[in-house]
């Protein structure tokens, strides 16, 4: 038998965020099994943990498949470890990973925490005819990095009214489309943004940790501001607070506690 929790990522509300199974292993786990937990599970990651002598050993799983770099489910992750007492809140969460070491920070006066990641510079790019008919609209500028797209388009209310046609996006190539814009003149958080996935198994991320790896930068560039807050203006919505520190990206975030069990098989 082995714990797991569901905690909901960049919110400090339930049912806001991204909500991300945690699963706590004494031992490593056939990768077979994992993948059928977290199709079991169905939530957009699980993430399993086993104990290392430096800290933790960290895979992410989607309903559907192993993925490089999690994002919420990491935060989900090491707020698991604290709200069970497994680390003390001045203890810095260390995680080993298919994307190297990344760590995580607690701050027990406000409850937000910290994750160091690699940043993820867009780079231009011409915008597929697949992702144009897909999002309706003719982006303002187009970037790509890894296997994903980051557009950015005319304003806030655009990007909140998307909505996008699953199959052409899944034509656009690459894994993802971060569709973002600066935020409105009144709005207490500097840009928005919405992250599609359709070739993982999840159509739109309620919040992506990833997807700010890149966000962070570009708009750090276009505002000219050390440090920003993004708010993934998806149905359930989330805040992600961003700094890039040389080649790494923090990425700030709160979470809420929902369910603790145990897994019987």
């Amino acid at each position: 038998m082995k714990p797991i929790y569901v905690a909901d990522a960049f919110t400090s509300e339930p049912f806001r965020g991204n909500p991300a199974a945690v699963c706590l292993c004494g031992k490593p786990e056939d990768e077979r099994w994992m993948q059928q937990v977290a199709a079991e599970i169905n939530l957009p990651e699980t993430a399993f943990l086993v104990p290392i002598e430096d800290g933790y050993d960290l895979r992410w799983f989607t309903p559907e498949s192993e993925v490089d770099l999690g994002g919420h489910a990491t935060l989900a992750a090491a707020y698991t470890l604290w709200h069970t007492g497994r680390l003390r809140s001045d203890q810095t969460a260390r995680f080993v990973t298919k994307s190297g070491v990344l760590t995580v920070d607690y701050n027990a006066v406000d409850g937000w925490m910290t994750m160091d990641y690699p940043e993820e510079v867009p780079l231009p790019a011409n915008a597929p005819e697949a992702l144009i008919q897909g999002l309706g609209l003719i982006p303002r500028y187009t970037g790509k990095y890894r296997q994903d797209y980051m557009v950015e388009v005319d304003s806030e209310q655009t990007v909140r009214s998307l909505k996008p046609d699953r199959q052409q996006l899944a034509a656009a190539g690459g894994r993802g489309i971060i569709v973002t814009a600066k935020a409105a003149a009144e709005a207490p958080y500097d840009f928005v943004s919405r992250a599609f996935y359709p070739k993982a198994g999840i159509f739109e991320a309620a919040v992506s940790g990833v997807a700010h790896c890149a966000l962070a930068p570009y708009w750090t560039r276009r505002l000219r501001k050390p440090e920003l807050t993004g708010y993934q203006a998806s149905k359930r919505g989330g805040i992600v607070k961003v700094a890039v520190n040389g080649s790494r990206v923090l990425l700030s975030g709160q979470a809420k506690m929902m369910l603790q069990g145990t897994l019987e098989v």
